[in-house]
């Protein structure tokens, strides 16, 4: 099977076993993995973003992996100029792309090849909005960014501190909207995407008992490593699902149960917001219950129903 011109995805809601998935499938189809998971991004963040192990990455080749260290700010437009320097490498090589993660805003604007606009920070408007974030909470500025905006604050995490606060800084900058700077180039290639999905239920008990092996495995550790580097709890990688949990443990405003407990709990949450990027009425997205069978047989027979003559 020739990977020219090919894209395969790999998507749906956190736990559901993306990760190992696209290696497998990587491993079949001399491909390589192009991460789609904006935490993953960051180096020395290795247990809390549930990163492909070492030895995954020994085994096939990631992109878009520890491209940054906490306390750097990583945009939408930076990491679509990765993802599109990995793809024409990948198919001079005659390797299949593998674009596998959860992030759906990463994903789609990869897919649907939205134009991002490069917008340089404004250092000074950043902290006005983070200031007026910080002390008022999230919702001004959602009304803010809905007023002008709609469709894109439909969408916008809320908990994401850094996301909203660069989607405002654009639209006072330009005075375009979001939605509206992002015209679509969709890439000249065959575009295969795969969905993983269970029942909410069997999803929430993979969460939690994911969350209970990232503990076992040193979370807490990692944080505490991490803020004696000097990332402190303020960074905004800082703010993901589980460091800022435990951070709010470390500074006592949390018990330690009370922290895992919370990790859950926002886990849950994420997993029913990745739903709305990743809707089961998309046709473009082929749906495997990983409860049904062999996941990576599913794979490989969509993979190969879908290749052109």
């Amino acid at each position: 099977m020739s990977a020219r011109n090919r894209i395969l995805a790999v998507v749906g809601p956190t736990a559901t076993g993306k990760s190992a998935l696209a290696v497998r499938l990587a491993e079949r189809l001399n491909g390589e993995v192009v991460n789609a998971d904006s935490r993953q991004l960051y180096r020395g963040m290795e247990i809390g973003t549930a990163k492909p192990s070492a030895e995954d990455r020994e085994r096939v080749r990631h992109w878009a992996i520890d491209i940054v260290t906490p306390d750097e700010t990583f945009s939408l437009g930076r990491y679509l100029d990765l993802v599109r320097e990995a793809f024409p490498d990948c198919w001079a090589r005659d390797v299949m792309p593998i674009l596998s993660g959860g992030t759906g805003q990463y994903v789609w604007a990869v897919l649907e090849g939205w134009n991002v606009p490069r917008v340089p920070p404004d250092p000074a408007l950043r902290a006005e909005l983070q200031e007026q974030l910080e002390r008022d909470g999230p919702q001004p500025l959602l009304d803010e960014l809905a007023a002008a905006d709609p469709n894109y604050a439909q969408h916008v995490d809320a908990q994401n501190a850094r996301r909203l606060v660069r989607a405002l800084e654009v639209y006072r900058l330009t005075g375009q909207t979001p939605s509206a700077c992002r015209t679509r180039t969709p890439p000249d290639a065959d575009v295969t995407i795969i969905g993983l999905n269970c029942a909410r239920d069997g999803l929430y008990a993979r969460i939690d008992k994911r969350v209970d092996a990232m503990v076992v495995a040193g979370l807490f550790d990692e944080v505490r490593g991490l803020i004696e580097q000097g990332f402190d709890c303020g960074r905004s990688a800082m703010s993901g699902i589980g460091y800022r949990q435990v951070c709010q443990h470390l500074n006592g405003e949390l018990s330690y149960d009370e922290a895992i407990g919370r990790i859950k709990t926002a886990t849950h949450r994420l997993a029913r917001m990745q739903h709305t990027w990743f809707r089961d009425d998309d046709e473009r997205v082929h749906w495997i219950d990983i409860g049904a069978g062999d996941t990576l047989a599913q794979a490989l027979r969509i993979v190969e129903s879908t290749q052109k003559p």
